[in-house]
């Protein structure tokens, strides 16, 4: 009796668990994958909890828009920062400004918080409604962003490369890297061709 007890409990905790952290994995679910200067980093969506931003990222990979952007803000140990497409040949002092006439999505904000790994959009200044294609990923954890950008996705291949990124060199009083870090190639790929676990710290 035991036994069986103890058996139904952790069935129903396999069950519960994914649903209330909102990060259930689906294997035939579309991961994105870029290909950096300093290797490749996976990071799975969260569709269930922003499925605004996860159409739209993956509408812009499809596109091949994130294909020779930078990233062009980088802090050790907290975060980095792309998907600027003035990244690509405008002048350095407009990366991460964007561009006017990109599409802006509202924001959704869930349960899900600012852990290490986690795939996060960014906006313009203190509105919640302006993320375009600009994303960060969180490289430790910082619940101060919680409810305030929308989270939707997280890596599960490459943090190691994403830490590498956020310790390189920047140029003197600003957080953009000296030397060119660029996503040479975006696309989507299948969650099953990747480890079962996101990266641990």
């Amino acid at each position: 009796m035991l036994k069986r007890t103890i058996l139904a409990v952790v069935l129903l905790a396999l069950i519960v668990l994914p649903s209330l952290t909102g990060c259930k994995s689906n294997p035939n679910q579309a991961v994105a994958v870029l290909e950096t200067d300093y290797g490749k980093i996976v990071f799975e969506f969260y569709p269930d909890a922003a499925p605004k931003h996860t159409e739209r990222i993956q509408q812009l990979i499809r596109s091949d828009f994130y294909n020779g952007t930078a990233f062009h803000r980088v802090e050790p140990n907290s975060l980095i920062q792309g998907g600027d497409p003035n990244t690509i040949r405008g002048d350095e002092k407009t990366w991460g400004l964007g561009q006017r006439d990109q599409p802006r999505i509202q924001a959704e904000f869930s349960k899900l918080r600012h852990v290490r790994g986690i795939v996060s959009a960014a906006r313009v200044g203190n509105d919640v409604n302006s993320a375009t294609s600009q994303f960060f990923i969180c490289c430790s954890d910082h619940p101060e962003w919680d409810n305030q950008y929308s989270i939707f996705g997280r890596v599960i291949v490459g943090m190691n490369v994403v830490d590498i990124i956020s310790q390189a060199p920047t140029v003197e009083g600003t957080t953009r890297p000296k030397d060119k870090i660029k996503i040479n190639r975006a696309y989507l790929d299948l969650r099953s061709n990747y480890p079962a676990t996101p990266v641990s710290k």
